[in-house]
């Protein structure tokens, strides 16, 4: 695996802690859900708000933007809590193999692009398999087992 993270902006942690708060609220932007994890370190429950994949009937959490604090969290937890506040459900996760990874980076990248272009380690809707298998170990994927 590799480890990457790219650090969000300031800006960008303004629009993703607005994208958090309406997810919590039961408000879904493109996609985006609430996710919360429990903190390896502290205990407490921190949250996020993601985009969930849906392909055949699974759905994945990504993380464009590479080791981040929450993926770090799932990791050691094995599972994370998703929904509103109201009516949250912790759910087991196991990650994606590397090499099953390259046809989920594409359509994420098919469905959200737009949005995480500039933190997806270079990749676009139209890298090749092998850009996307080269970059898999950097983005890590969740399948969530429901």
């Amino acid at each position: 695996m590799t480890v990457r993270y790219d650090q969000p902006t300031g800006a960008a942690r303004a629009v993703n802690e607005l994208f958090r708060l309406l997810a919590e609220a039961g408000i879904s932007v493109a996609g985006t859900v609430a996710l919360r994890v429990r903190g390896r370190k502290t205990g407490k429950r921190r949250g996020v708000v993601v985009n969930l994949l849906t392909v055949d009937g699974r759905d994945y959490l990504v993380s464009p933007r590479g080791n981040t604090q929450w993926v770090r969290n799932a990791r050691a937890a094995g599972a994370v809590e998703m929904g509103p506040r109201w009516h949250s459900t912790e759910v087991r996760i196991t990650e994606v193999a590397d090499d099953e990874k390259p046809e989920l980076l594409r359509r994420y990248l098919d469905r959200w692009f737009w949005e995480v272009k500039g933190h997806v380690a270079g990749l676009t809707p139209e890298s090749s398999d092998i850009d996307l298998r080269a970059t898999a170990p950097s983005i890590p994927v969740f399948e969530l087992q429901r």
